[in-house]
């Protein structure tokens, strides 16, 4: 990315490039997670932070870092499970969460994904979220567009919804103590209240929704992390959308998330402050 924030055709071939391989990957990861999920072949722990974590997480994020470290050895790596690998010095550097939504992973829940996602000088510029057990897949990136595939193998574009006003939209909000402890919790039943229907679909896939234009609006949990979010935001953002942390602050490195179609996006943060 250049001094004007604009990525030049040397860039973007480069992006095209790396997106062939988080594709690969994926489907790597994909082979991995979901005969294990099905099988149910797991025992899980718990994290000092009182989330659940199962050596499948742990395998596959090891599996994803491997190769992508493999194939790219001067770009670094960060994951959920074991930290950095790679060159830290590199302004490239894969964002990776291997099993996003372990807590419905181990109660046999489908609505957990893998996301890959690739960072330049810390903006996140291309995002894979991989959801085998839903059937669906997506990616998208500067210059790349924002895309689906679906277990019947159809592959189509995708967009955010054209949806202008607050009382015609479908949000997705995710609650925890968190917003509690903002003191926010009365913000969140004033957008589902405002909107004509809320859904709580959780974790990445409300944002996926966002960016299909299957729904509007999608606010996630008080607490996520950087590996929750970089494969994201991209994908949102080449969808036409807008996300930004609670504040509309245009990061993924914060620990809350909103996402919209943009039109709807100004409301919902005057209503979150």
């Amino acid at each position: 990315m250049d001094r004007n924030g604009q990525f030049d055709k040397q860039l973007d071939m480069q992006l095209e490039s790396e997106l062939k391989l988080a594709l690969r990957v994926a489907d790597a990861a994909d082979a991995f997670t979901l005969p294990r999920f099905i099988e149910r072949d797991f025992t899980v722990d718990w994290k000092t932070n009182a989330t659940e974590v199962t050596e499948i997480d742990r395998q596959a994020e090891t599996l994803i870092t491997d190769a992508l470290v493999g194939a790219r050895p001067s770009h670094g790596a960060f994951g959920e499970e074991h930290g950095t690998a790679g060159d830290e010095s590199s302004p490239w550097r894969w964002v990776i969460d291997p099993i996003d939504g372990t807590s419905g992973f181990v109660r046999g829940i489908p609505v957990w994904a893998t996301l890959i996602a690739l960072t330049y000088e810390n903006e996140a510029v291309l995002g894979v979220v991989s959801a085998p057990a839903l059937g669906f897949r997506w990616w998208g990136g500067v210059g790349l567009g924002a895309h689906m595939h679906s277990h019947t193998g159809t592959t189509r574009s995708i967009a955010v919804s054209s949806v202008a006003a607050l009382d015609a939209a479908q949000v997705s909000i995710t609650h925890n103590s968190g917003w509690d402890r903002l003191g926010k919790t009365d913000r969140l039943v004033a957008l589902q209240q405002q909107a004509r229907r809320s859904r709580g679909m959780g974790d990445f896939w409300q944002h996926m929704l966002v960016a299909e234009g299957a729904i509007d609006v999608a606010v996630d949990a008080v607490g996520v992390a950087a590996y929750d979010l970089a494969a994201i935001k991209p994908i949102v953002e080449a969808a036409g959308g807008t996300f930004t942390d609670r504040l509309g602050e245009a990061t993924y490195e914060h620990d809350t998330a909103v996402s919209s179609n943009g039109h709807l996006h100004d409301t919902v943060i005057a209503l979150l402050r």
